[in-house]
């Protein structure tokens, strides 16, 4: 046990050498593959910011990260990588990093499809095994996953080969996830027909309409199922209900507009959906921690 810990800290240490180069002093990264992120950070960061992740596998190289949803908090390093399976609105933070030896990690999104080819092939005694239908969770990584991805990252390097072995190295990546002990969330999403995948339908509706008026009636319409059941299992997956998933995204949204595009609060409290901009201040603040000018302000103070 204890050399297989040290092999997978060398294999990180390895592949978080390969990555260094590519994104530079930047916080984050492009890949020249499709769907592959790099990022850094050289502190450890003293409060958790907010962010949708997307469906994703996610890898800390070196450091460490967590990621809250909800009342759970989902903590990673080497030795542990973050499976999430719809967008979900979450607190990121990370918890080691030093200019000496920034956090380092990769993120590869989600090929829906590719999993969805992929879930016939996994063994129905997998398959029936009962998972805690949850949008987000941690897997126990493993040398092959772990060579996968070193060999995905060594691809960059070679252009040529790149549009033939990266979608199959991606193949590789999402089989061994499926096919692992951690993967029957994910499995949960891409079954046809299954409960999980039609929740994560009503939540791409609801991520491409956030400034819409929310109907749940329509809502479980969409997933084909009553209020009641369509609540149940929207709350098991995102850890909260269909409005609060709306208004963090609404928050969100309106906060970029408000530091990236210099909005006014009033503003960026239409723009998002708010017919009231003292409803938006005081959901704003509850959120944030501070009224929407205080927070815009703060944030432009540290980023000086």
């Amino acid at each position: 046990m204890h050399s297989d810990y040290e092999t997978l800290a060398k294999m990180s240490a390895s592949l978080a050498d390969k990555i260094a180069p590519l994104i530079g002093q930047q916080e984050t990264a492009d890949s020249v593959i499709e769907d592959l992120f790099f990022y850094r950070q050289t502190q450890a960061a003293t409060s958790c910011s907010m962010c949708v992740v997307e469906p994703s596998i996610a890898l800390v190289l070196q450091g460490a990260k967590s990621m809250t949803l909800g009342e759970d908090v989902f903590k990673y390093d080497p030795h542990k990588y973050l499976i999430t399976s719809i967008d979900l609105p979450a607190k990121m933070q990370v918890l080691e990093a030093k200019d000496d030896a920034p956090y380092l990690g990769l993120v590869l999104k989600l090929d829906l499809a590719m999993l969805g080819e992929l879930i016939s092939q996994v063994p129905l005694d997998k398959l029936n095994k009962q998972s805690l239908n949850k949008g987000m969770t941690l897997g126990k990584m493993t040398e092959p996953l772990l060579n996968a991805f070193t060999r995905l990252v060594e691809l960059v390097d070679d252009p040529e080969s790149m549009p033939v072995l990266a979608p199959l190295i991606k193949r590789e990546i999402f089989w061994r996830v499926l096919n692992s002990e951690h993967g029957a969330e994910l499995r949960h999403i891409v079954s046809t027909g299954s409960q999980g995948l039609r929740i994560a339908r009503s939540v791409k509706w609801l991520k491409e309409n956030y400034d819409q008026p929310l109907s749940v009636e329509d809502l479980a319409g969409l997933a084909k199922m009553s209020k009641s059941t369509f609540h149940h299992h929207f709350r098991d997956l995102t850890s909260m209900s269909p409005l609060q998933y709306q208004k963090r995204l609404r928050l969100m949204e309106a906060r970029r507009l408000m530091v990236g595009e210099s909005m006014d609060a009033s503003g960026a409290a239409f723009k998002v959906g708010y017919e009231s901009p003292s409803q938006f201040s005081r959901e704003y603040s509850r959120f944030f921690g501070l009224s929407p000018k205080r927070d815009v302000e703060a944030f432009l103070a540290t980023a000086k």
